[in-house]
Parts: C-alpha cells; sequence; structure tokens
C-alpha cells in the first residue's frame, strides 16, 4: 500500500517517543485491523484510531487526535472527498492522505481538491505505504508512481487558463508545478539547485497570491483552476 514549511497548516513534530501518529477511515473490516496492526508493529508509527465511516471518525477522531489519517475514498454514507474538507475545518493539523483502490482521474482530481496531501493505492507494498507516512508528515505529497503518471498527463492535456491568473511569476509556477508533481520543499529545491529557505521565501508569496495556508491547498488550487501547464 504505498514538517511542512509552510506559514499555517503543519504536522506535527514526530515525538521519537510517542511515534508518528496515524488514523484510519476505511470501512472494510478486514483491511482496517491488517493497516491496525501494520502501523502499530512498525517502531516510531502509532495507530490512534481506526474507523468505518467517515462520520465515525468526525465523531471520535479528536479524543487521539492524529497527524496523519489514511482515507479511504468509497466508504458508506459520507465519501472520502466530501469528508476531508470537514476533517480540515475540524481538525486544522491533520494531513489527510488518501488510500484506495480507485485510480480513475475523476476521483483523483476530487481528491486532491478536498485537500488530501497525497495518493497511494491499496495494492501499494507495507514498507511503501510507511514511507508514505513518513513523507506526508515532513510536508511532502506521496502518490503511488501509476498516480504520479495520471496527474502528469492530466496536466499536459488541459490548456492553461488564456488570461494568467493571480499573477504569479514564471519561476513561482514552475515551482507550484513541482509541488503538483509531487515534490516537497527539500526536492524542489534540489530540483532548482536552491535552498530549501529559498523555496519557502517563494512559496510565502505563492500562499499570498492563492490565498491558500497549506502545500496541499496551494495543489488543489492549481488544479482547480489549472494554473500549471
Amino acid at each position: 500500500m504505498k514538517a511542512s514549511e509552510g506559514p499555517v497548516r503543519q504536522t506535527e513534530r514526530v515525538d521519537s517517543h510517542v511515534g508518528l501518529k496515524v488514523a484510519i477511515i476505511e470501512d472494510q473490516s478486514a483491511i482496517r485491523a491488517g493497516l491496525q496492526m501494520l502501523i502499530n508493529g512498525w517502531p516510531g508509527f502509532r495507530c490512534t484510531g481506526a474507523f468505518g465511516t467517515m462520520e465515525e471518525a468526525l465523531e471520535k477522531i479528536s479524543f487521539d487526535a492524529p497527524q496523519i489519517v489514511l482515507v479511504d475514498i468509497g466508504l458508506p454514507g459520507m465519501s472520502g472527498t466530501e469528508g476531508i474538507p470537514l476533517l480540515l475545518e475540524k481538525f486544522p493539523k491533520i494531513t489527510p492522505l488518501v488510500l484506495t483502490v480507485y485510480s480513475d482521474d475523476g476521483r483523483i482530481f476530487e481528491a486532491m481538491c478536498a485537500g488530501a496531501c497525497g495518493y497511494l493505492l491499496k495494492k501499494t507494498p507495507p514498507a511503501k505505504l510507511l514511507e508514505g507516512l513518513k513523507e506526508a508528515a515532513e510536508g511532502g505529497a506521496p502518490m503511488s508512481p501509476e498516480i504520479a503518471r495520471r496527474v502528469v498527463q492530466l496536466f499536459q492535456t488541459i490548456r492553461p487558463p488564456a488570461k494568467a491568473e493571480y499573477d504569479l511569476t514564471p519561476h513561482e509556477t514552475r515551482l507550484l508545478r513541482l509541488l503538483v508533481e509531487g515534490h516537497n520543499y527539500k526536492t524542489a529545491a534540489a530540483e532548482l539547485d536552491v535552498t530549501v529557505n529559498t523555496i519557502s521565501f517563494h512559496m510565502k508569496h505563492v500562499y499570498e497570491k492563492l490565498h491558500v495556508h497549506s502545500k496541499s491547498e496551494a495543489v488543489a488550487k492549481a488544479l482547480r483552476n489549472r494554473l500549471v501547464r
């Protein structure tokens, strides 16, 4: 199954004595139990709750608030994409990470626009899933390889708006494109041959221009408004 440098919504630092706190929202009990066992059985991770519906998670997740929430999309009642914005509204420090069987463009687009930091498929190997959780906690956007390819292809087929919006500079647009493709601040800095502090400086201006407060919100707005080629 495969700390944001942003100015507002940040994932809390991982306490080495507590571990990375992860909650699960998954309706299939066998998968839910397997994920819970994997997370609790690996050093540096702790499952704070496993819920069968989004409604249950919204009611109970605050009892032991996680840093990352693995969210299935096809849930009974409220879907994962419907619930992610509500999770972020109630618990702004939580980072939602989709874990699903669906790989179609529509669901990927909806999940990213809803505020998911990344998109992993349930066939992701356990070790890669744990890597994805760490990456999400560090401000990254983990995606299964085929999902990342689909995101890139989606942008290649979308025409940019005829008129530039938000007054993004070419450099800011290029940086935003890297984040959409799954880079975090560290890997974007390496790609552009600049320091992480430089990336953080430019992203502060991107956030201000887009009127967002986190990397996931910036990526969602870029997707929704077709801001990158």
